[in-house]
């Protein structure tokens, strides 16, 4: 202890020591209430500068993501009102500003985009710039599905009215691309595959998209010309592939069921195939037709009618087309499937070997009953 803080005989001098500590709290005071009083001012000022540059525009890297959806021939100014309204700029004036000084306004394109609320103006117009915050809107359909179940599809996966969608089915005359073998039935034509849809969505855009493609197939496969090698129309050539598609879900048993087939036609035999009677009377989910089934009188039932259905009874992809140009050099005139989880198929000669082989994919179907899929 400091000899200023004690008496003559070295005892503490209590007064001294209370005074010194006084002065010294108060010095603390002091500081404590000017460094207080700075940081208040600093916080003002501080809060009273974000409020000005976010006046019209917005400071920071953005907060929640949120897609914006931009139509297509939108200006500047109607992009600007978008984002505002969505929560992605401050303003419409920051945003138009921002893309008058990138000199880049005219890049811009419509669609649906990931962005970020709360962004600068300048930052929300570079992200709008940027493909990669694009978000591609896909819709895929299987091979071998229906124009019905296509149309299930799009509504579904789109959000687009059924009744939309069955409409615009219906206009055909509006599908320049569909080929003239068709006969205005898009049934086959819309080729199985995935698409990129824009937005807003047009199903007759997508119907367009999946002709184009089976056109490029079918110019591929040499279409129209092989099936006049096999002495067969194009159109009853996609319909073989569409039953074919119907039938198998394996590739490797394409080319024989395209036998079967042919086989049978050139024997005088009706198809008797399930999946036409299926698309006859409209059933889906199994692949056994019932007695009552069998006694339908579409010309789709190829146990009632002989020869081919009068047209595609799904929408056939690249493999089944090919089958059904290049058939399998074999004379079988049967196949079952025997194992409709792994999708092993038999092909036979004779009914005596075919009636085994359905044994067999009775004896599955018992063992498995709980699966439905008989």
């Amino acid at each position: 202890m400091s000899p200023a803080f004690r008496n003559d005989d070295k005892s503490l001098n209590w007064r001294t020591v209370g005074y010194w500590a006084r002065s010294v709290f108060a010095v603390l005071l002091s500081l404590t209430v000017l460094v207080g009083g700075g940081w208040f001012v600093y916080s003002k000022a501080h809060d009273a500068y974000i409020a000005w540059r976010t006046t019209d525009d917005y400071i920071g890297e953005g907060t929640d993501p949120v897609e914006v959806l931009i139509p297509k021939g939108a200006s500047i100014t109607q992009i600007g009102d978008i984002l505002t309204e969505d929560g992605v700029v401050r303003s419409t004036k920051a945003f138009r500003q921002a893309a008058q000084d990138s000199g880049q306004a005219d890049k811009l394109q419509a669609g649906r985009y990931e962005l970020k609320k709360e962004l600068p103006a300048e930052t929300a117009f570079a992200m709008l710039l940027d493909s990669d915050n694009l978000v591609r809107l896909k819709v895929t359909f299987p091979e071998g599905t229906t124009d019905a179940e296509q149309f299930e599809i799009i509504s579904s996966k789109l959000d687009v009215d059924l009744e939309t969608v069955q409409k615009a089915a219906k206009q055909t005359d509006k599908l320049a691309s569909l080929p003239e073998f068709a006969d205005g039935d898009l049934e086959g034509y819309l080729f199985p595959s995935t698409y990129e849809v824009a937005e807003p969505v047009k199903p007759l855009s997508i119907f367009a998209s999946q002709i184009t493609q089976f056109n490029k197939i079918a110019e591929k496969l040499s279409l129209e010309g092989r099936a006049e090698d096999l002495g067969y129309s194009p159109d009853e050539v996609v319909t073989v592939a569409s039953i074919i598609a119907s039938e198998v879900s394996n590739v490797e048993d394409q080319a024989n069921v395209a036998a079967v087939i042919y086989n049978r036609l050139d024997a005088d035999m009706p198809l008797q195939m399930d999946s036409t009677v299926h698309y006859a009377v409209g059933k889906s989910g199994t692949v056994t037709t019932t007695a009552e089934d069998r006694k339908s009188d579409s010309p789709y039932n190829t146990y009632v009618h002989k020869g081919l259905p009068p047209g595609p009874i799904s929408n056939p992809g690249e493999t089944a087309l090919e089958a059904a140009l290049h058939p399998a050099d074999v004379d079988y005139k049967y196949f079952v499937t025997v194992n409709l989880e792994t999708g092993e198929t038999k092909f036979a000669d004779t009914l005596d070997e075919h009636n085994a082989n359905v044994a067999e994919f009775q004896q599955w179907c018992q063992a498995n009953a709980d699966k439905g899929l008989c």
